[in-house]
C-alpha cells in the first residue's frame, strides 16, 4: 500500500513561523454551554484541526466527522460510498478556509447523535517561534458523553443525573 502524499504538511514544513490562530470551539444545542479556546498554528491541516478538537472536547475519536466551512465541506471520503462534495481534509490547512478573524464555521461529529460545533476564529497572530502543536487555553463543562443521544439525549442524560429519585438515575451512574 502507497502512502498518500500530505500536500498540506509538505507545504506546512517549509514555512519557518506560520501565524498562530485563537478558536472558540462552542458545542450548539446544549445547555449550559460546553467549550474551548484552543491555540493552533495556521498551516495545520483540517484533519490534524479535527484531532486536536477531539482532544480538547473530550470525545474519543469513534465516529466519522465533517467541517462545513463557507459553502464547502471537507472530511474523510468513504471510498465505499463516495460523496462527490465531500473535499478531502489533509488536503487544506485552517489559514486557506478561513483567512481572517471573525470567520466561524462548522464542526459536525458523530453523524448518528449529530455534534454540531461551531469554530470561531478569535484572533490570528504573528509568532515568533513557531507554535508546533496544538494548545488548549481554556474552556468549561465536560463532553457529552460518547452515544449519549445527542443533544436531546444529553438533556435527558443531565436531568437523570441531578435527580437521584429520577427512573433512570442510577443506569445512567453506569
Amino acid at each position: 500500500m502507497t502512502p498518500r502524499p500530505r500536500t498540506a504538511s509538505r507545504r506546512a514544513a517549509e514555512e519557518p513561523s506560520p501565524p498562530a490562530y485563537q478558536l472558540k470551539v462552542t458545542l450548539l444545542d446544549v445547555q449550559p454551554p460546553v467549550w474551548r479556546r484552543i491555540l493552533v498554528p495556521g498551516n495545520i491541516s483540517l484533519d490534524r484541526l479535527h484531532s486536536a478538537v477531539q482532544e480538547a472536547m473530550g470525545w474519543t475519536n469513534s465516529h466519522l466527522h465533517e467541517f462545513s466551512v463557507r459553502g464547502r465541506r471537507y472530511g474523510q471520503p468513504d471510498p465505499e460510498e463516495p460523496d462527490a462534495a465531500l473535499e478531502h481534509e489533509w488536503k487544506v490547512t485552517l489559514r486557506e478556509v478561513a483567512p481572517t478573524e471573525g470567520l466561524s464555521f462548522e464542526y459536525l461529529y458523530d453523524f448518528g447523535d449529530g455534534w454540531t460545533h461551531e469554530i470561531l476564529v478569535e484572533s490570528i497572530t504573528a509568532q515568533e517561534k513557531g507554535l508546533r502543536s496544538p494548545v488548549c487555553l481554556a474552556g468549561e463543562r465536560r463532553c457529552p458523553p460518547e452515544d449519549c443521544g445527542g443533544p436531546g439525549g444529553y438533556a435527558d442524560f443531565l436531568e437523570a443525573m441531578r435527580d437521584p429519585r429520577h427512573p433512570q438515575h442510577d443506569d445512567m451512574l453506569e
